[in-house]
């Protein structure tokens, strides 16, 4: 029973993550691993400084990775997905407009 259940498994993510791979899926899991490094970035940095630091390749990482995992949405015609990609990346947009800003703030001061 458990050999049968390994193996219904073990088919059923091999179609998922070999089966239907393609350009487009390669081109997800490049966003994904972008997407994700945005985190590896923030948690350095923060280890480094000793306190929650979100430093700007933290925004950059996201509005690429975004943006990127948005194409693939729009691929896949998933409007879910679409739908919380497109908000994302307009708000990752948006923070880094403030971080700049603020730097421009500080020069000015």
């Amino acid at each position: 029973m458990l050999i049968d259940i390994a193996q219904t498994v073990g088919g059923y993510l091999h179609d998922v993550f070999v089966g239907g791979a393609d350009w487009g899926v390669l081109l997800g899991y490049v966003a994904q691993f972008l997407f994700a490094m945005r985190f590896v970035v923030q948690w350095i940095a923060s280890e480094r400084a000793g306190r929650s630091v979100v430093p700007m390749t933290f925004w950059v990482f996201s509005i690429g990775g975004g943006i990127m995992l948005l194409g693939y949405a729009l691929y896949r015609k998933d409007p879910v997905f679409i739908i919380g990609q497109a908000f994302g990346v307009f708000v990752y947009l948006r923070n880094l407009q403030f971080v700049l800003r603020g730097r421009g703030e500080g020069a000015a001061a």
